[in-house]
C-alpha cells in the first residue's frame, strides 16, 4: 500500500465502485483493468471485495437516474399548454403591478370624490368580485392607451377650439 500514491489509490477505488454497477462484458473489462492496475502497483488482491455473481444483478441507479425515472411517470404539458400557463401568470402579475401603480397615484388626503381614489376603489372592487374581468378591462385600457400614443392624435384643448357665432354676446346683452 505504501507504494501506491493517494491519487492512484482513489482511482482504483472509484473503478471498483463503478465496476459493481455493471454486469456482463462491461464488468469483465473493468475487472481486467482493475487486476492489471493492482498487479502493476503491487496491491494485493485481497484488498478488493470478492467478486459477486453479477449475471442476475441489475446496476444500481444514481440520484439522477432515480429523478429521471420519477419524471418519466408524470405527464409533461405540451408547449401550447405551457404557453397558455405562462400567459395567465404574466397577465396576473401585470394586473397586480397595475393595481399597485394605481394605489401609488392616490393622494394621501384624497376626498371621497377624488378621481384617482375612485379609480383605485373601483379596480380593487373588480379584483375582489371578478379577477378575470379586471384582467380583460386593464388589457382593454392598455390597448386604448397604446392606440392613443401610437396615433398621436389627442383631443384639442378647450382654448384652441374656435368659438361659434352663436356663442358671442350680442351688443344688446353687453350693454346690460
Amino acid at each position: 500500500m505504501d507504494r501506491v500514491g493517494p491519487a492512484h489509490l482513489r482511482f482504483i477505488e472509484a473503478l471498483e465502485r463503478r465496476s459493481t454497477n455493471h454486469s456482463g462484458k462491461a464488468r469483465a473489462l473493468l475487472d481486467a483493468r482493475l487486476s492489471e492496475l493492482n498487479v502493476q502497483r503491487g496491491v494485493r488482491s485481497e484488498l478488493r471485495a470478492p467478486a459477486e455473481d453479477t449475471s442476475e444483478r441489475k446496476p444500481t441507479r444514481g440520484p439522477l437516474g432515480e429523478l429521471a425515472d420519477s419524471m418519466s411517470g408524470h405527464a409533461r404539458p405540451s408547449p401550447p399548454e405551457m404557453l397558455d400557463y405562462f400567459r395567465k401568470i404574466w397577465a396576473s402579475l401585470r394586473t397586480e403591478n397595475q393595481l399597485r401603480q394605481s394605489l401609488g397615484q392616490v393622494p394621501q388626503n384624497a376626498g371621497p370624490l377624488n378621481s384617482s381614489s375612485l379609480v383605485h376603489r373601483s379596480l380593487s372592487l373588480m379584483r375582489e368580485l371578478s379577477p378575470g374581468y379586471l384582467q380583460h378591462f386593464l388589457s382593454y385600457a392598455d390597448s386604448l392607451s397604446w392606440m392613443e400614443h401610437f396615433g398621436g392624435t389627442e383631443a384639442p384643448a378647450s382654448k384652441e377650439t374656435p368659438r361659434t357665432a352663436g356663442s358671442r354676446k350680442s351688443a344688446r346683452s353687453k350693454s346690460r
